[in-house]
């Protein structure tokens, strides 16, 4: 895994600012820099941005203000991008297999190369045998899976999750937490994880920044010092409750600066 002092940046927000059409400000002046195989989850209250950051980050919107840097290796090209978002979105009339090899077919690449590519990719995040199943027979543990392995199957450097794990039950979430940090130390990954849960963020991360409510700019960071793997011990270890605290307490401080901020110009349309 990466040492987050010392790896390379792959992406880099500059004095970034994201203001929708109705006038609300969504970021202002967001900074925020990702090393080369870290594990980073964006912690912050409801409406704070957090999503929108990730749309940014990968190519789905434009800033206003500001610049999105992606660096994906020596030569400047950038990485490739899989994006897991907050529902699984599956294809509910394809079975398994082809909504995991979507991207590739859409990518050109023919349907008997996509199909081993999408069998490999489901037995990484634990279902093989099941490429020919359909998505109403999944649970909602699986669905997500099938979402994961549909955002790697296209092998990329660069992993985006907005909320994946958030409609889950509470042990299905800490189950796939493991195998997310599995995943991210076997195929070593960036990957920026959006939560607004203090203790999946902790769990995960090696750093965890906390955005401050609507506008978005990041308050504070905090380093979650602790080795991997990590599994049950550490969730119920005091130094696990620990950095809880301490995420706890910058979140509250990030909820108390909610200060909703509209354009002049649409400020001045409202009157």
């Amino acid at each position: 895994m990466a040492d987050p002092d010392s790896a390379q940046p792959v992406v880099a927000l500059r004095g970034v600012g994201k203001t929708f059409g109705n006038g609300t400000v969504a970021l202002d002046r967001l900074d925020l820099t990702v090393r080369a195989g870290e594990f980073l989850s964006i912690l912050g209250p409801s409406g704070c941005g957090k999503s929108t950051a990730l749309r940014l980050i990968a190519g789905l919107s434009a800033p206003n203000r500001g610049g999105v840097e992606l660096r994906g290796s020596a030569d400047g090209a950038p990485p490739g991008v899989g994006f897991v978002f907050q529902e699984p979105t599956l294809m509910p009339w394809a079975r398994v297999a082809g909504n995991v090899a979507l991207p590739l077919e859409l990518a050109g690449l023919p349907r008997e190369q996509a199909a081993p590519r999408a069998a490999q990719v489901l037995a990484r995040v634990g279902l093989a045998g099941f490429g020919d199943a359909f998505p109403r027979e999944l649970s909602g543990g699986m669905k997500m899976r099938v979402s994961i392995a549909r955002a790697l199957v296209t092998e990329p450097s660069l992993l985006l999750m907005d909320e994946p794990f958030a409609a889950l039950d509470e042990i299905t979430r800490f189950r796939l937490n493991d195998d997310l940090l599995t995943l991210w130390q076997t195929l070593r990954k960036t990957v920026i994880f959006v939560t607004h849960s203090v203790f999946e963020s902790v769990f995960l991360s090696q750093r965890v920044v906390v955005m401050t409510a609507r506008p978005g700019r990041i308050l504070t960071e905090l380093t979650i010092d602790a080795p991997y793997p990590r599994d049950e011990s550490f969730r119920t270890s005091p130094e696990y409750g620990a950095f809880c605290r301490h995420a706890s307490q910058a979140l509250r401080e990030a909820m108390a600066m909610d200060e909703p901020v509209m354009e002049a110009s649409a400020m001045e349309a409202a009157r």
